[in-house]
């Protein structure tokens, strides 16, 4: 008999055991592999943070017929939308590419819930995961800064990003938490979404939206914030004076960008991000598709 396929996509009954397997998988894999995944899931988000940052990044150049240029900024909507459109490229690198992140194994709760996975099992993956999604985006924020990104456009990208930097480290906690909510609510919706996927087009589709959204909408993911403001103390303390000149601006215009403003910043962005994965998306969809209810006798 042959095998029947569909390339339909899966249905959410379908997309929430799936979502269950992947759990049993991402618990059930080695640490070292885990561990390593996760680095490159940090370094593929990190990469996605410094393309949005250089979309964002100063005015519109506009070139007349006679040769004659002026500047033009584009509509503030316009240019979160932009740049939340190419941060994308981190979670598409990661769903296509293979690796492991922090926000997206939240919905190993499905897994937790069902009892497929332990908690100590889960609570170890996400401990691994993200010290690797961590060292990731530290070393890609090297990287970067070592091959001198904040010079280019006249000190403008270095100076696009201190600004992100002190705007998130001036959150005050239960902002950050709700900011944090909203991010992983949508990060999660995108990989559920890529649980229906049957190709490698219909993936990078799923993802789009939501993690434009999120970025545009200016809501906090802590392993982006692992890169954004470790990026702009890097710059913060290791720009030389002719990037302040150029930038016109000085470090004293960046002092909560240090490592306490970072840990301001990443401890209620990591809670807000579990609550949002784990609670508004992973236990409701466990709750409405796999929750096994009372039997009921004939």
């Amino acid at each position: 008999m042959a095998t029947e396929f569909s390339i339909d996509a899966l249905l959410p009954q379908e997309m929430a055991t799936r979502a269950e397997y992947v759990g049993v998988r991402k618990a059930e894999t080695p640490p070292w592999k885990v561990f390593a995944l996760a680095v490159l899931a940090g370094a593929f988000v990190a990469l996605g943070a410094v393309f949005a940052t250089t979309v964002g990044t100063g005015s519109l150049v506009l070139r007349g017929p006679e040769g004659e240029t002026w500047t033009a900024a584009l509509p503030f909507g316009v240019q979160r939308l932009l740049s939340g459109c190419v941060f994308c490229l981190g979670l598409v690198l990661v769903v296509v590419g293979g690796a492991e992140l922090f926000t997206g194994n939240n919905l190993i709760v499905m897994a937790w819930a069902s009892r497929k996975v332990g908690t100590a099992a889960l609570l170890r993956n996400w401990g691994i995961v993200y010290a690797g999604n961590l060292i990731g985006s530290l070393a890609t924020a090297g990287l970067v800064f070592a091959g001198g990104w904040h010079e280019m456009a006249g000190g403008a990208a270095g100076a696009a990003a201190l600004a992100i930097a002190r705007t998130k480290v001036s959150l005050g906690f239960g902002q950050a938490v709700a900011l944090g909510i909203l991010c992983n609510a949508l990060v999660c919706l995108a990989v559920w979404m890529v649980y229906s996927a049957r190709s490698t087009t219909d993936k990078i589709a799923a993802v789009v939206f939501p993690v434009a959204a999120f970025v545009a909408a200016g809501f906090e993911h802590c392993v982006a914030n692992m890169y954004f403001i470790p990026y702009a103390m890097m710059v913060r303390s290791g720009a030389g004076p002719g990037f302040w000149a150029a930038a016109g601006k000085s470090p004293g215009d960046y002092a909560a960008v240090d490592g306490a403003g970072f840990l301001w910043n990443l401890l209620p962005v990591t809670l807000g991000n579990v609550i949002g994965g784990a609670v508004l998306v992973a236990a409701v969809y466990w709750t409405v598709f796999l929750r096994k209810g009372p039997e009921v006798k004939p």
